[in-house]
């Protein structure tokens, strides 16, 4: 939560983005921090593109940064982000691209300084694997898609 004890992230601003907005809460319980654009360009449907954002970061590591869709423009234009929610790895130092996607009827146009999607710090848990011949019994058994909607 951004309100107790936010971790540090280190941004790196590239020469195309300059002028812009860093990522910022736009409100005090938000989230994920809004990014904008650092391109134009138009999204025709169907179609996708990882979009510029012009900075790069370095995030703490046991941590990520999730990029997810704008409900707003998901809502309104059927723009959302493929691979949702999109991984930065701490290790990653390139520039953040959110991969656009239009699923609306219409071209979109991605205006430079534009809220396109928003990201959200999340702590990560490591974890081993173990292979073993069996795996214990629960109510659920191996019921796949759909099976707890019935």
């Amino acid at each position: 939560m951004h309100d107790g004890n936010p971790i540090r992230i280190a941004l790196k601003r590239l020469p195309h983005g300059q002028g812009l907005p860093l990522p910022v809460y736009a409100t005090q319980g938000a989230a994920g921090m809004d990014i904008v654009a650092a391109e134009t360009m138009t999204l025709l449907p169907g179609a996708r593109h990882a979009v510029a954002t012009g900075f790069a970061i370095a995030i703490p590591a046991g941590y990520e940064v999730q990029v997810r869709p704008r409900s707003g423009l998901a809502l309104k234009h059927g723009i959302t982000c493929l691979n949702t929610p999109g991984t930065i790895d701490s290790d990653y130092r390139g520039e953040v691209k959110v991969i656009l996607a239009n699923l609306g009827s219409e071209p979109f146009d991605v205006v430079r300084g534009e809220r396109i999607a928003q990201l959200v710090p999340a702590a990560v848990q490591a974890a081993t694997l173990a292979e073993v011949d069996t795996l214990d019994e629960t109510a659920r058994g191996t019921a796949g898609f759909g099976s707890t909607g019935r």
